[in-house]
């Protein structure tokens, strides 16, 4: 089963989803924002596809509550998405070379990586781990590969094979430019139900009610008010701590 090294780009929480205003507060836009992150990572770590989580900015403001397992890489400076996932990209080639070179050193030799990689946004709080297995499957068809988010235009998750030349585009017009630059669009592969939480990324009130329709996950329910998820979102069943990879 091919698996991928995941790099998820992270903004300063004082600076995230600025578009939640002004039905939402700055202290409460930053605490969701805090709650998508965390609630990405989760089910990032426990999908089965994944082989490591590399989240790149300042994650001071995440406290002790990030999840185990995740390597957080500082964000250079000057500050933009496509620094940050540039960064993130290298830094995944790089611990997959490092994690090479001493399994030789160590008289253990590894096969040639056939890890992908992929960059995943943090802003997704409906997102199981079934959902990004599905996605991540589907890719793997694929030399290059995206999923559109829910409007169509954006981009929630591009994906490389091994050894493939990988510069996705994210930002304005994404799922246009990764079409035009041959990525594969995985919409219609993945199954509908597994495909809304994969695509559903959160930056305005509506998309925050959509997400909240499908279930989100428990840091988000939380920093809501209360229980925002639903006992069957048709996505598989949410994860919890006993259900991450590597959990006892």
């Amino acid at each position: 089963m091919l698996t991928y090294d995941v790099v998820v780009p992270v903004k300063l929480l004082a600076e995230a989803k600025t578009r939640l205003a002004p039905s939402v507060g700055s202290a409460a836009r930053a605490e969701l924002a805090r709650a998508f992150v965390l609630d990405t990572l989760d089910a990032a770590l426990a999908a089965e596809r994944v082989a490591h989580v590399i989240v790149v900015g300042d994650l001071s403001a995440h406290g002790d509550d990030l999840p185990a397992g995740v390597a957080v890489v500082a964000e250079p400076e000057p500050r933009s998405l496509g620094t940050a996932i540039r960064h993130g990209i290298a830094e995944a080639r790089r611990a997959a070379l490092d994690e090479r070179t001493a399994a030789e050193a160590s008289a253990h030799r590894l096969p040639r990586s056939h890890r992908g990689i992929a960059v995943l946004l943090g802003d997704l709080p409906a997102l199981t781990p079934q959902a990004l297995d599905a996605t991540l499957g589907a890719a793997s068809r694929h030399p290059l590969a995206f999923m559109p988010d829910a409007d169509g235009t954006g981009t929630t998750l591009a994906a490389a094979a091994a050894h493939t030349r990988f510069e996705p585009a994210f930002g304005a017009d994404s799922a246009l430019l990764h079409r035009a630059l041959g990525y594969h669009d995985l919409s219609h592969e993945v199954p509908a139900a597994l495909a809304a939480p994969m695509r559903r990324d959160v930056d305005t009130v509506d998309a925050l009610a959509a997400a909240v329709d499908l279930g989100v996950g428990p840091r988000t329910a939380a920093a809501l008010g209360g229980s925002a998820t639903r006992p069957d979102s048709g996505a598989g069943p949410r994860r919890t701590d006993s259900t991450r990879k590597g959990a006892a």
